[in-house]
């Protein structure tokens, strides 16, 4: 007949029962030698050792960091980066200044290249001219031509457009930190005239009244040969007052 209770008489042990049935007969006899670890210690590696907790961290982001960059060019791979706002926040609109100002020489010096290369190509045809009809040409030459009539004739040539007088006409971002600092600066100016001005105002005032104060005192503080306070001058006094307040 079978046995009833079938783990009382099963005699094969699993994989992990026989693993923990050879630990304990290793703890009873030998004791194994382990890494000796600090208590405080929370994290993997330190200083001395180097790949510690921080620079696991920085790695981590840096690996992140790349796929999503991997991810980003997977998606658009013609497109790249462009970067502006380079520089520091402080010196940014004298950089941006002088960026417009490298921007408007070039354009400038783009539209007097043009300039010459027209008037060359006028030369030259002013010169076949000349080659075919020998007569004109002494002329045209014994005739001044006054600068001012080739300075409109250039402009006329070249008429600036008015996206382009707006551009050279356009302040810079240092030009109008410039202006908006010397209103400032003048608005200040006018606040601390007024102040200087009120304060003098002030000051004379109260300098009058307290030598009105202390001709008052004088007056009133007289006394007579016996010592005794000066009535007629206090009635005087009085009697001014009076006639000063009725007018």
């Amino acid at each position: 007949m079978a046995p009833v209770d079938r783990k009382a008489k099963n005699k094969n042990f699993t994989k992990k029962e026989r693993i923990l049935k050879k630990g304990k007969e290793l703890s009873v006899g030998v004791k194994k030698n382990r890494k000796w670890i600090q208590q405080h210690k929370v994290f993997e590696g330190s200083v001395k050792e180097g790949q510690g907790f921080a620079l696991k961290r920085k790695q981590k982001v840096k690996y992140e960091y790349n796929k999503l960059l991997k991810k980003e060019r997977k998606r658009n791979p013609d497109s790249k980066m462009l970067y502006k706002d380079e520089y520091p926040e402080h010196l940014k609109h004298l950089y941006m200044a002088e960026e417009e100002k490298l921007k408007k020489e070039a354009w400038e010096n783009r539209v007097n290249r043009t300039k010459l290369r027209k008037k060359e190509q006028v030369t030259k045809e002013e010169n076949e001219d000349d080659e075919d009809i020998c007569g004109g040409s002494e002329l045209t030459n014994s005739m001044p031509v006054a600068p001012e009539q080739t300075e409109n004739s250039e402009k006329e040539s070249f008429p600036l457009s008015n996206r382009m007088k707006k551009k050279l006409q356009k302040k810079t971002s240092y030009q109008k930190t410039k202006e908006e600092f010397e209103k400032i600066k003048e608005k200040r100016r006018k606040k601390k005239e007024e102040y200087l001005k009120n304060k003098q105002q002030k000051e004379e005032a109260v300098k009058r009244y307290k030598q009105k104060k202390m001709e008052t005192f004088q007056i009133l503080s007289k006394k007579t040969k016996k010592g005794q306070p000066n009535l007629n001058l206090q009635m005087e006094y009085l009697l001014q007052k009076i006639q000063g307040t009725q007018k």
